[in-house]
């Protein structure tokens, strides 16, 4: 493992909930020297003004959290927007590292690179071989774009540049807009307020019967740092030159009904569930092939019950009281 805890380090939308967790991550384990800027110091969509950030900031390693996101509806109704938005932030802060000598950086992606039908679990060999779920296309080439663009740097100028791919994540700080959320904020939402206002049933969209994986962002954290902090010679020799991101995730999965069950659970909902199968159901199935990532040591520690009470925590006391 290389870790140097006096290296200047920037993590790209530390507001976000990945972003957030990451610099609790590097916090807990030592480091200091971690930089940050908001979008009112710096506009990720802004060539320019993110070349003149990175050049006014001695920067050693860059974590690449910042993205736009949000569930199946929001990807259906924006796809303009997801797929521009996410094609320049990463061009641009991927091209001003490599500009201004940024040796290492880790960029996040997401497991719907992988094809709608993908086998099984999905292994990162998966990578274009079938067509892409419709509803998140756009959002899904962008993140394949950002691979790309961290293979691209390191073949033609040797730079260290790395790729995660997590699984659905929740946790603090997730985006609880009623619209734009996904699965998991979205039913935490739904089951907090159908208890508050004692409704005999909750609607969830779809049938119940996809299955997914879902990974707490605080272990999504850890896997990140982990895999920054791996020397060199270790990931080249657990990845491949155009094969090169890792994915994370527990390797485990549930139906969306056994999900919302236990959100159920957690939220103390004691009324009825109603599946809308008019509405869409994304994926049959995305489990993500983690052996990758755990032959090079690391493993999910958050169970998913654990992880949603955490969540539903951090919700009650950051959204759900201030709504009254």
């Amino acid at each position: 493992m290389v870790r140097d805890l006096t290296q200047s380090i920037f993590v790209v939308g530390h507001r976000g909930m990945v972003g957030s967790a990451i610099v609790r991550r590097l916090e807990s384990l030592g480091y200091s020297n971690i930089l940050t800027a908001g979008r009112e110091e710096l506009n990720l969509l802004n060539q320019a003004a993110v070349q003149a950030f990175f050049q006014a900031n001695r920067i050693d390693q860059v974590y690449l959290a910042a993205a736009k996101v949000g569930g199946i509806h929001a990807n259906n109704f924006f796809p303009a927007d997801f797929i521009y938005e996410n094609l320049v932030i990463e061009a641009n802060v991927i091209h001003a590292a490599h500009v201004n000598g940024v040796q290492r950086l880790l960029f996040l992606g997401s497991s719907c690179i992988y094809p709608k039908m993908a086998e099984q679990p999905m292994r990162e060999d998966a990578l274009l071989t079938g067509v892409l779920e419709e509803t998140n296309e756009p959002y899904a080439v962008a993140k394949i774009a950002g691979i790309k663009l961290c293979e691209s740097y390191n073949r033609q100028f040797g730079r260290d540049y790395r790729s995660v791919m997590p699984t659905n994540l929740y946790g603090p700080h997730d985006n609880y807009h009623p619209e734009n959320s996904h699965v998991i904020p979205a039913l935490l939402r739904r089951f907090h307020e159908a208890v508050k206002n004692a409704d005999e049933q909750v609607t969830i969209w779809g049938s119940g019967k996809p299955m997914r994986e879902f990974l707490h962002v605080d272990d999504m954290a850890a896997a990140s740092v982990y895999v920054m902090e791996l020397d060199g010679k270790t990931y080249l020799e657990n990845t491949r030159a155009m094969l090169s991101h890792i994915n994370v995730g527990t390797g485990v999965d549930c139906t969306i009904r056994e999900l919302a069950e236990t959100i159920a659970k957690v939220t103390g909902y004691t009324g009825d569930l109603v599946f809308d199968s008019s509405k869409p159901d994304g994926s049959p199935r995305k489990l993500m092939d983690v052996s990758r990532l755990n032959a090079l040591g690391w493993h999910a520690s958050i169970n998913l019950e654990t992880g949603l009470r955490d969540a539903y925590t951090w919700y009650v006391q950051h959204v759900g009281e201030a709504r009254g």
